[in-house]
C-alpha cells in the first residue's frame, strides 16, 4: 500500500514518504502546495514509522501480504481514478487530470494477473479498512470534489517519489522477475522525468482557484488520506503477524534450534525419506566434537592476532 514507501539504504529511510526533493524559489507561503506540504508534516512521519512500512524497506515483505497490498491499491486507485473521471471538466480539478501520466488502475489489474492469475476478480476482496478509505474517495469525488486533490497528491505524488524506492525493494525481497511484473503499479511510462513532471503538478495545484477556507480544508482531507492509508498499514500488519514465515531458498525455513524437532522440516522422518537431519542440530553437534573445538580455538587466534597485528 505504501508509496511510500526514500529507501532503506544510504539513510534515506526517514525519507519516504516526503515529496518535495527541491525547493522552488517561485512559491508564496500561501500557495496550495506549499500549505499541502508544511500541514501534512506530522502526517508524513507518522506514516513512515508504522510497523507495516518500516518492514517493508528492510525488505520484511512477504509475498502474500505484498498481494494484499496490491488488491489495496487496486480499489484505491479504482475508486480514485472514478471520482477523477467524474470531475475531469470540473474546475476546481480539471487542472489536475493527467489520465495518461498518472492513472494506475490498469497497471495494478497487470500485477494482479500475475498474482492471482486470470480469474484474478474471483480471488479478491476489498478489506474492511480499505473500503472506508474507498467510502471516503468516493464521497468527496460525489460531494466535495474541491478535496478530491488532497487524495489525488496523496497518492500520486507519494508513488512517483518513495514509490520508486518501494519498487526496487519489493522485486529483490521478492525474487520478482526483472521484466518487472507484479510491480507494474510503480511504473510510470509516460513520464520522462518525475522530477519536473513533479513541478508541473505543484503549479497546477497552485493555480486552482481556492480561497482560504477551502485550501486548509483541502490540507485536513490530505491528513485524513493519511489516516486512512496508516489504517490500512495497521491492517496488513496485523495480517502480516498471523502469516507464517516463508520459505528460504531451500524451500523450507531454516530451523532454529528451539522447540520440537520433529516439526523441523529437514528432520528425515518429517520428509518421510533417509535424508539430512536439521543444519542446525547438524552443525551444533559438529561443534561439541572435541577436535573440531580444538581447530576453532586455533582459528580464532589466529585471526585475532592478525586483527592486533593490522591495528597496530
Amino acid at each position: 500500500m505504501p508509496s511510500a514507501m526514500e529507501g532503506s539504504e544510504g539513510g534515506e529511510e526517514g525519507e519516504i514518504l516526503h515529496y518535495e526533493e527541491t525547493e522552488d524559489d517561485n512559491v508564496s507561503p500561501t500557495d496550495l502546495s506549499e500549505l499541502l506540504k508544511e500541514g501534512t508534516k506530522e502526517s508524513h512521519d507518522r506514516a513512515e514509522n508504522t510497523q507495516f512500512v518500516k518492514d517493508f524497506l528492510k525488505g520484511r515483505i512477504k509475498k502474500e501480504l505484498f498481494q494484499l497490498a496490491t488488491v489495496a491499491l487496486y480499489f484505491t486507485y479504482s475508486a480514485l481514478e472514478e471520482e477523477m473521471d467524474r470531475n475531469k471538466d470540473n474546475p476546481v480539478f480539471a487542472p489536475l487530470y493527467f489520465p495518461l501520466e498518472l492513472h494506475r488502475r490498469e497497471a495494478l489489474v497487470k500485477d494482479l494477473k500475475y498474482f492471482y492469475g486470470e480469474d484474478w476478480k474471483e480471488k479478491i476482496e476489498c478489506s474492511e479498512a480499505t473500503q472506508h478509505y474507498v467510502d471516503r474517495i468516493h464521497h468527496v469525488g460525489q460531494h466535495e470534489p474541491e478535496l478530491l486533490v488532497a487524495h489525488a497528491y496523496t497518492r500520486y505524488m507519494g508513488d512517483l517519489s518513495g514509490g520508486q524506492v518501494l519498487k526496487k525493494v519489493a522485486q529483490r525481497a521478492l525474487k520478482l522477475p526483472s521484466t518487472e511484473e507484479g510491480i507494474q503499479f510503480y511504473m510510470f511510462d509516460n513520464i520522462s522525468n518525475a522530477q519536473q513532471f513533479k513541478q508541473l503538478y505543484r503549479a497546477r495545484m497552485n493555480a486552482l482557484d481556492l480561497d482560504k477556507n477551502t485550501k486548509e480544508r483541502v490540507v485536513e482531507e490530505a491528513n485524513q488520506a493519511f489516516r486512512f492509508n496508516m489504517q490500512v498499514f495497521d491492517e496488513l500488519d496485523k495480517i502480516g503477524r498471523s502469516l507464517p514465515e516463508e520459505a528460504q531458498d531451500g524451500g523450507f525455513p531454516v530451523h532454529d534450534g528451539k522447540g520440537d524437532l520433529r516439526k523441523c522440516p529437514y528432520y528425515a522422518d518429517k520428509l518421510g525419506k533417509a535424508g539430512p537431519s536439521c543444519p542446525f542440530h547438524a552443525a551444533v553437534a559438529l561443534v561439541r566434537q572435541p577436535l573440531v573445538q580444538l581447530v576453532l580455538a586455533a582459528c580464532v587466534a589466529v585471526a585475532a592476532g592478525a586483527a592486533a597485528w593490522y591495528l597496530m
